[in-house]
């Protein structure tokens, strides 16, 4: 199991410095998100400033951009980096792409297929100058010409993950994709019995094994040397998986033990603003669900204990800072390795 963080850069100008600090603490690789700022445009600043560093999007939200928007700026990504570069796409939720980006939301996970068909049709394309014939119900490739084409790299097998929480995305990445985004809000009753055995099934479909999917996720930590620092860290813990919990979209997750009531009435507060009113309803049993606690001597055995067999690449959900804690994190992080 490899152990990533997020890239903890709060503009472009902080990006060399972070990446730089991740990589000589020893991770394995960083991930950048599409929340305030753009998921791409850190990960060729990255790139320049590290060399074996794996560098992804965790996620790039899908719709707003074409196929080929995706597959040029992965094509840069995976040159500059000497190919560590790692696409990860997201559909993101209906009210987000009406709403925010002002896009048509139809068919998410047939639509995110043919997205995904058409990105390796253009790789396909820039290495092979294979002539490009792809005709479905959303995207259109049947034209290239040299003067668009960027050509030939190194590494042109770049990884696709993608992030979903329900039975056909979980489908789609087996079928399809080299790994799969478990959102962070989950659980390893979830993940045994919605996420693993979809992925299966839509393996199946194309021939291939479980294996060829890699599962990756950032979990929810609670982590420090004292009863009393561990009990700072998890009301923003609480925070965060009230906030999680509250988008219906997610329901699923609750159903699996069988807190499904939880969710309309955390709906409910959000729409309301009550913040701190939404945290209140995560019950202590919940929180040791979704969160893993400990030690920093203790939390690298207690993450592998609950995700070994299940994950590839896990992170902690609060992204390492190089001068917060390092030699506290350089204890996990040998421990993790070791």
């Amino acid at each position: 199991m490899k152990l990533d963080t997020g890239l903890a850069a709060a503009s472009l100008k902080d990006v060399p410095e972070a990446a730089r600090a991740a990589e000589e603490a020893g991770f394995d690789g960083a991930w950048t998100a599409e929340t305030a700022h753009d998921a791409y445009l850190p990960l060729a600043i990255a790139a320049e400033h590290t060399t074996k560093l794996k560098l992804g999007t965790s996620i790039a939200v899908a719709f707003p951009r074409s196929p080929l928007a995706h597959a040029m700026l992965a094509w840069d990504l995976q040159a500059q980096s000497g190919g560590r570069f790692m696409l990860g796409l997201g559909t993101q939720v209906r009210a987000h792409n009406e709403r925010r980006f002002g896009i048509k939301w139809e068919k998410p996970v047939k639509r995110l297929r043919e997205m995904i068909q058409v990105i390796r049709a253009s790789w396909d394309t820039f290495q092979n100058n294979t002539r490009p014939s792809f005709k479905g119900e959303f995207y259109e490739f049947t034209l290239m010409t040299p003067f668009f084409n960027p050509g030939p790299i190194e590494h042109p097998e770049i990884p696709i993950y993608i992030a979903g929480v329900n039975e056909l995305m979980c489908r789609l990445a087996g079928e399809l994709c080299d790994g799969f985004h478990v959102h962070p809000f989950h659980t390893v009753k979830y993940l045994n019995e919605m996420v693993l055995p979809n992925i299966e099934q839509g393996a199946r479909k194309t021939g291939r094994s479980t294996s060829a999917c890699k599962l990756s996720t950032s979990a929810f930590v609670i982590v420090g040397g004292s009863a009393e620092e561990r009990k700072r860290m998890e009301a923003p813990v609480k925070q965060q998986i009230a906030f999680y919990a509250s988008t219906p979209q997610y329901k699923a997750v609750l159903d699996a033990h069988g807190w499904g009531d939880s969710q309309a009435k955390l709906n409910d507060k959000a729409r309301s603003g009550d913040w701190a009113g939404m945290a209140d309803l995560i019950t202590d049993e919940m929180l040791d669900v979704f969160a893993v606690t400990g030690t920093w001597d203790e939390i690298a055995g207690r993450i592998h204990a609950k995700y070994d067999g299940l994950l590839d690449r896990v992170g902690f959900y609060i992204p390492y800072r190089k001068g917060d804690g390092d030699d506290r994190w350089a204890k996990v992080i040998r421990a993790f390795h070791g």
